[in-house]
């Protein structure tokens, strides 16, 4: 069988930071696709604020890079396991991997993730050593980790004798040896080994036609567009096509457009072929793993498999008292269209109606994909309110069960007792611990998934901001019985509407945190900060110190209090507890109680207590 040598298409799969996006930069700088005009930014692939803000590729990009009268597609895959659902799909479209790993780091749980997804497919790796120039670098033992990884998940003999490339993409060089005097500035060395070790697509122009979708994108223009791979045969724009639908349904479309990529562009085109890697568009309703043929030869590829949610959440209409003051889009029908459209191009969620006019319930792939859908709802101009993150049961062959996640820990060795014994409250069940030679100890764990909810934020604190931590889920086993890992602290709950005022704030602030600064907007049942202890105190922030003489009120200025903790919108979910919302608008992130009325919350938890008595 003829094959495309012009072309090769791969994806570059990683750890979260190290480096992937940074070096997909240098790959287009380095080639001969862009325009001697065209700037280059730092990380010109993640192009969504959040991405950008975040350092986090979040959403698969393609691009294309020409080097001399050839081709490299290059997909940009996201390291975090929250967006494996993108991750996995991709692995369809390509036929080898850059496997980027950090000099310093070596393999974490994420290159683990990503790789067993690669080997799933049988493609061809190459291994990229990035920050070969970091201070305190040991490319060649992280390339004997790389290696026995590779073993580890199974690896064939060819896979195992992958090619090394050395790299700083921070610097744009790149060589085949790990001595970092050896660096030059040029990427030759990775696009000689792409088109040396990874297969050309076999050239199967002249077959019927078979387009996989991978990846859905939306605009208002085109409507639903397809990304994938032309399998086999040929597409032209205005052809007529079906679809061969995950329902049995074979609906035909005629091609409206045709889109290939090149650099950072989407262009259009007037036809594609077996290999290439395209979007399209003219299709009402497409979804992912779907396959567009030639209605004289409907034969479908089989569908692909994408992992199910394992968080669920609930959305609400925001109805505190504060609710429309700040956000443009606040009615149940606009964020039901929003969820909607976000459901086009992302097939890892859910959303669900609850029988409750204004509720809905969304599922994710973890805390980090809910947020993220969160934070773009803020920033977009909505208003909504969220309740705590739960995992989702699964009944699998008669046995109730949860999702585990692997976890994967390095902490400076004075710490590593507390995490240790923080893991063990959490059920978590310790699999290896080993000294990394550097004053740290690497550990692995296997733990529940709702025992980590809210665990970062306790992790950093524990390991004063110097541990890492990752997790990715690995699979679900039975419930762990009789164990609730909720936040063991109490709240302090505002009982009136007002400004806050320094000299109450100083009344009430050696209860707990406060989460509030002087003069901020405050409301009934709204929760003011954390109470040492693991009850909830209502408490009045907004009283006014009596001013009896000239003298006090001069004293009242020159009052300070301790400094409030500001908590961000992750920091908020995690604190959330089963009878709580965070209100989350466009200004503020607030978190309240779900019934605001003081002496009512009251009753019923008077009600609740009983009952489990009873």
């Amino acid at each position: 069988m003829a094959k495309r040598e012009n072309i090769r298409n791969i994806a570059i799969i990683a750890h979260v930071d190290h480096g992937k996006t940074t070096l997909v930069n240098e790959l287009l700088k380095q080639s001969d696709t862009l325009d001697l005009r065209t700037e280059l930014g730092d990380r010109a692939m993640d192009t969504n604020d959040l991405e950008k803000e975040r350092g986090i590729t979040i959403l698969s990009k393609n691009t294309a890079v020409k080097v001399g009268d050839k081709q490299i597609n290059i997909m940009d895959t996201p390291g975090h396991a929250d967006f494996g659902g993108e991750v996995e799909r991709i692995m369809g479209m390509v036929d080898g991997v850059l496997l980027v790993v950090d000099a310093f780091e070596g393999t974490m749980p994420q290159t683990r993730f990503v790789l067993k997804k690669a080997f799933e497919q049988n493609l061809t790796p190459i291994v990229v050593v990035n920050k070969v120039d970091r201070p305190g670098a040991r490319p060649s033992e992280v390339v004997d980790e790389v290696l026995d990884l590779f073993i580890e998940l199974g690896a064939d003999e060819e896979q195992l004798d992958f090619p090394v490339v050395y790299a700083s993409a921070m610097n744009g060089t790149s060589s085949y040896d790990p001595d970092v005097a050896t660096q030059d500035h040029t990427m030759t060395p990775i696009f000689e080994t792409v088109f040396k070790t990874i297969p050309a697509p076999e050239d199967t122009s002249a077959e019927p036609l078979q387009f996989q979708v991978s990846l859905l994108d939306y605009n208002d223009f085109v409507g639903r567009i397809g990304i994938g791979r032309v399998f086999n045969g040929t597409i032209k724009v205005g052809d007529s096509v079906a679809v061969m639908k995950a329902d049995g349904s074979t609906p035909n479309f005629r091609v409206t457009k045709l889109f290939g990529y090149i650099g950072l562009d989407r262009i259009e085109i007037d036809e594609a072929q077996a290999g290439d890697l395209i979007a399209i568009s003219g299709m009402d309703d497409i979804s992912v793993g779907e396959t567009v043929v030639d209605p004289a030869h409907p034969e479908a590829l089989p569908l692909l498999h994408i992992d199910e949610p394992t968080l669920q959440m609930t959305f609400r209409t925001n109805d505190s008292p504060f609710a429309g003051r700040e956000g443009k889009f606040v009615t149940a029908r606009q964020i039901e269209d929003r969820l909607t459209r976000e459901l086009h191009t992302d097939v890892s969620l859910r959303v669900a109606e609850t029988g409750e006019a204004g509720a809905w319930l969304v599922s994710g792939r973890g805390e980090l994909h809910l947020s993220i859908l969160i934070e773009n709802l803020r920033r977009e101009g909505f208003e909504l309110q969220v309740s705590r993150p739960q995992v989702i049961i699964k009944d699998i062959d008669g046995v109730q069960s949860e999702p585990f996640e692997a976890v994967q820990v390095d902490t400076p060795d004075e710490y590593s007792g507390s995490v240790i014994e923080s893991l063990n409250l959490r059920k978590g069940e310790m699999l290896n611990m080993e000294p990394t030679g550097t004053g740290t100890t690497r550990m692995d764990f296997l733990v529940p998934s709702r025992g980590l909810i809210g665990y970062s934020t306790e992790f950093m604190s524990l390991t004063r901001g110097y541990g890492i931590y990752n997790h990715t889920f690995e699979s679900y086993g039975p419930v762990v019985k009789n164990w609730n890992p909720g936040r063991r602290n109490g709240t302090l709950v505002s009982i009136n509407q007002g400004q806050s005022t320094t000299y109450a704030i100083m009344g009430v602030e050696d209860r707990g945190t406060m989460f509030i600064h002087p003069g901020d907007d405050i409301y009934e049942g709204m929760v003011v900060g954390m109470n040492s202890r693991d009850n909830d105190i209502s408490v009045n922030v907004t009283k006014a110190k009596n001013q009896t003489n000239v003298r006090s009120s001069n004293k009242d200025q020159t009052a300070s209090i301790k400094t409030p903790r500001d908590m961000t919108l992750e920091e908020s979910l995690e604190f959330l507890d089963d009878d709580e919302y965070a209100e989350v608008t466009p200004e503020n992130v607030r978190i309240r109680k779900q019934i605001l009325v003081t002496s009512e919350r009251e009753k019923a938890a008077k009600r609740r207590k009983m009952s489990q008595q009873g």
